[in-house]
């Protein structure tokens, strides 16, 4: 209780942060209960990233945050500062599709479309996971020197189980996730031997 005659002090409820998202960066002033959902939606115009149930159950709102799967639903704007931000505006490079986006068009992995950004970002995550050999819920040998395991429809079932589609697009999901890893790994191998050749 403050003293008769004075004021009590009351902390700010606002920052200015700086937000790192697709590769620009962002000053703007938030509330500090604003989520990065709404900071992208009704702040900055990134409105690929959707909101869905906002409670952090559909993964409609999936984003990249530091390359790690992130509901920005449930994220506050302010904890997102200076950290790097990927939305599914940022996916393509240099007007091309990345291979996640063209296994999902080739492979209509998708219906209506709503859930497709946190779909795809969420798919880029698992790609770099399975590299990385991170196991899954039904990896059956988990041991490190084990490596990756095959990224058979279960896996990939498992590993993207976090993003709902109410269209029930989930037989092409899983297709345009397998094809998007041949796709990527194809990729790499061919800039592999492109810098043996150059040796």
């Amino acid at each position: 209780m403050s003293p008769a005659g004075t004021t009590p002090h009351l902390s700010p409820t606002s920052s200015t942060v700086t937000l790192h998202i697709n590769g620009d960066k962002h000053t703007l002033p938030v509330d500090h209960r604003t989520t990065l959902l709404d900071a992208l939606r009704e702040r900055l115009d990134l409105t690929g990233t959707k909101k869905g149930c906002d409670q952090g159950q559909c993964g409609a709102c999936t984003v990249l945050v530091d390359g790690r799967r992130t509901v920005s639903c449930l994220q506050f704007a302010v904890a997102a500062e200076g950290r790097e931000i990927t939305t599914v505006e940022g996916v393509a490079q240099d007007g091309r599709l990345h291979p996640v986006q063209e296994a999902f068009v080739e492979l209509d992995g998708y219906q209506c479309g709503y859930c497709t950004p946190g779909q795809i970002c969420s798919a880029l995550a698992v790609l770099e996971e399975h590299a990385a050999g991170w196991p899954s819920a039904v990896t059956d040998d988990v041991r490190p020197e084990a490596g990756p395991p095959a990224l058979t429809p279960e896996e990939i079932r498992e590993r993207m189980s976090g993003n709902l589609c109410r269209c029930g697009a989930y037989t092409s999901i899983v297709r345009a996730v397998a094809r998007a890893a041949e796709l990527t790994t194809a990729g790499t191998t061919g800039a592999e031997d492109a810098k043996e050749n150059q040796v």
